[in-house]
């Protein structure tokens, strides 16, 4: 699932290409992509985008007289931009956004389609779709640890819950505890004020490090390549390979459809996380997918 450095370059390629221009024609291939009836996508056709805005992991294109269209990826959607009436893709193709010097495709892969279009009409509609999780890079101390210890979750859990934290997913978790030499099985309500801290600044230091990175790979391009699993994380994704601070094989919990990764030396003092007492902690701790962890009610009552 695209995460905050992702949807970060995202927008600002996005602002770049279509700020200020107008929108001819949205062509959906998947009648299911669209989740608001009312008003019909027809309002924004042939109007200016004024501006982009990000509201956790979804995409926000702001049109004129406060009308909004969320664009949330899930799991495996992805944006391309393409040469203006570019043909939807016959098997992963969900939608085309026309401009006069392009369009603007997405696809989503898998069978399952969990990505979500709304139209809304007013501020209002749009701030009722905020999870209400803090954002990370301009979190106070405070702020961090009210939002760390409002609910009592392993700290996985914890970043990833966007009722809590916004923008955070599986991948920069796992790079955001590992920074913090933090298992990703301690409990929120647990933790000293010295490892809160720790967590806090790993954190910032983490998303603002790659979203530098990913604003350096893509340039005045566009972001084709947005993966979970990059070449120069520390272990995300990198299950048997060395730890690039200790050298020692990072390992992996894995329950239901989530996957964690950690190295033991730097962050559970040696400890293999996988014993009977961890299955019973994760029953109850976690969904059993990432999806669900997503849909989660937000704070102010929200679904997807």
């Amino acid at each position: 699932m695209p995460e905050y450095p992702d949807i970060a370059i995202y927008l600002e390629r996005l602002e770049a290409l279509l700020g200020g221009e107008q929108l001819l024609k949205v062509r959906l291939r998947s009648p299911f992509l669209l989740r608001t009836a009312e008003p019909p996508l027809s309002t924004i056709e042939g109007q200016t985008v004024t501006g982009f805005e990000r509201l956790g992991k979804r995409l926000v294109f702001c049109f004129p007289a406060d009308h909004f269209l969320v664009l949330h990826l899930m799991i495996a959607g992805r944006l391309h931009w393409r040469a203006a009436g570019s043909k939807i893709p016959g098997k992963l193709g969900l939608a085309a956004f026309d401009f006069a010097h392009g369009s603007l495709l997405l696809t989503e892969a898998g069978t399952r389609k969990r990505a979500a279009l709304h139209l809304l009409a007013g501020r209002d509609q749009l701030a009722a779709m905020d999870r209400g999780g803090l954002l990370v890079p301009g979190a106070t101390r405070q702020q961090f640890r009210d939002a760390l210890q409002r609910e009592s979750h392993t700290l996985k859990r914890a970043l990833m819950d966007p009722r809590l934290f916004d923008g955070i997913g599986n991948a920069y978790s796992d790079e955001i505890l590992h920074r913090a030499r933090l298992s990703p099985l301690a409990l929120s309500q647990r933790l000293a004020d010295e490892a809160i801290e720790r967590l806090r600044l790993a954190a910032q230091d983490v998303l603002r490090d790659w979203t530098d990175r990913l604003r350096q790979e893509v340039g005045d391009g566009f972001p084709e390549k947005v993966t979970a699993f990059r070449e120069g994380m520390a272990v995300h994704g990198r299950h048997g390979q060395p730890c690039p601070v200790c050298g020692h094989p990072v390992q992996r919990i894995r329950y239901a459809s989530n996957e964690t990764n950690y190295c033991p030396h730097c962050q559970t003092g040696g400890k293999l996380l996988a014993d009977r007492a961890l299955s019973r902690l994760l029953k109850a701790d976690w969904p059993r997918s990432l999806e669900a962890l997503e849909e989660l009610p937000g704070r102010r009552g929200q679904g997807p």
